[in-house]
């Protein structure tokens, strides 16, 4: 058990966050459970030894909060951390127009500049400890790459996720090994689109009953999610141990088919509209670039 991996998950309350937590631990390793109150995860608590898990209370949505003091935390508990989990985050549902700053603005602060401190401290720990196969897991969304009604601000916040973490994964050197993977579930079984969705007031020009909005928040009504919050716990650990994960994964049947969709939707514009696009290229372009290019970031997802 000493030589096991640790994990540091945020966001271990419910839903797949403590999904990963009872799995994590099934499989023989460790982990410490990064959530804003220890009563939310005492059953978790009372289930298992602290030499096993390690509940800490820490804000992601507080930038004041020190990232640096919650990994050493973990670090002399249990003498290393191996794979990083950002998981926390929670859903801002409303139309673009009856949104505030503020809202908006604390939407990206947990689900987007939350992550953004985890992961710059998770590299530094990867880094500095000589960590041989650091992981960092960002859980984004299918909708981090698809925007819906209503969703303007989580998406916005989930699209941000991604590309930072896709940005992070290729400026790191390879000979450190650390690995930045981002998962896109789609509907998941669990209370997420009830206790961890702020809905705001439609204006009355959205609040048409057959509007984009109505129609979106119906959706989120039913109780149609085709994810298992266990499956894909589980399926976070077998990623996790991969030595060369996918930059993105979709985790879901939903997720694949509305992802493959969207990336066929993109395929028809670009090609549709192949003769404009190369239009703005300029008279003396080097043909060569696109060889630079591929040099430079091409090869390193």
């Amino acid at each position: 058990m000493s030589d096991s991996r640790v994990w540091l998950s945020t966001g271990t309350s419910a839903g797949i966050g403590q999904a990963l937590v009872k799995e994590v631990i099934a499989v023989g390793e460790r982990v410490a459970a990064i959530t804003r109150k220890a009563s939310s995860v005492s059953e978790l608590s009372a289930a298992y030894p602290s030499d096993k898990l390690l509940v800490v209370e820490y804000d992601v949505g507080n930038p004041s909060q020190s990232a640096e003091a919650l990994f050493d935390k973990v670090h002399k508990h249990f003498g290393r951390i191996d794979v990083v989990v950002n998981n926390a985050g929670y859903g801002l549902n409303g139309v673009v127009e009856g949104t505030s700053d503020e809202d908006a603005r604390y939407q990206f602060e947990v689900n987007f500049w939350g992550a953004v401190r985890i992961s710059r401290e998770a590299v530094k720990y990867f880094r500095e400890n000589g960590i041989p196969a650091g992981r960092i897991i960002n859980v984004s969304s299918v909708g981090g790459f698809i925007g819906n009604p209503t969703l303007a601000f989580y998406s916005a916040s989930k699209f941000a996720l991604e590309g930072f973490g896709e940005a992070l994964h290729k400026e790191l050197p390879p000979e450190w090994n650390v690995k930045v993977i981002t998962v896109q579930p789609g509907g998941v079984r669990t209370e997420w689109a009830k206790s961890n969705m702020i809905d705001r007031p439609l204006p009355p020009a959205y609040d048409a009953p057959d509007s984009p909005a109505n129609k979106m928040r119906e959706l989120y009504k039913t109780d149609q999610a085709m994810g298992d919050a266990t499956k894909l716990s589980r399926a976070l650990i077998t990623i996790s141990r991969e030595a060369n994960p996918p930059l993105r994964l979709p985790l879901g049947g939903d997720s694949q088919w509305l992802v493959l969709n969207k990336l066929n939707e993109i395929k028809k514009d670009v090609e549709k509209w192949n003769e404009l696009t190369l239009s703005s290229v300029a008279d003396d372009a080097d043909p060569l670039f696109f060889k630079k290019l591929n040099t430079v970031i091409g090869q390193q997802s």
